[in-house]
């Protein structure tokens, strides 16, 4: 397994990334001065993102993945996004999926789906066990 997202196993019999890209910011507003440079004044963490980029081949993949990641994203909630090295990421929701559908079987199967989910995180890492992993096992 490569990483996994709430109950969904990155892994090559279900979907496989071969990039994944984090971003981080964060907040410093600006406010104008006359006759100076405008300060700037630190407020805090910003967005942080995460963009995988992948593809699924029929005869190792699961085109039903992306599917299942869209029903994750219906339902509007944070999941968990856990490394296969064991590295908690925090809580993500998915903000977008975009799926390109290429070389065709003469039934009009895709023989190669490539995709790129945007993950955008909502909590920190460090406030899992106590909020959203306690709730999910009943504690």
């Amino acid at each position: 397994m490569m990483m996994i997202f709430g109950v969904f196993p990155f892994s090559i019999s279900t979907a496989v990334y071969q990039q994944l890209q984090r971003s981080t910011n964060w907040r410093h507003p600006s406010n104008s001065r006359v006759g100076n440079m405008p300060a700037y004044q630190f407020i805090g963490r910003g967005e942080d993102t995460i963009s995988l980029d992948g593809s699924i081949v029929p005869e190792f993949g699961a085109p039903m993945s992306l599917t299942a990641l869209r029903v994750m994203g219906d339902t509007g909630k944070a999941f968990p996004l856990i490394g296969g090295t064991g590295k908690v990421y925090g809580l993500y929701i998915l903000t977008d999926i975009q799926e390109t559908q290429t070389i065709f079987f003469k039934d009009g199967k895709p023989r190669k789906i490539d995709f790129n989910l945007k993950l955008t995180q909502v909590q920190k890492p460090g406030v899992l066990i106590g909020n959203a992993v306690g709730s999910l096992l009943g504690l």
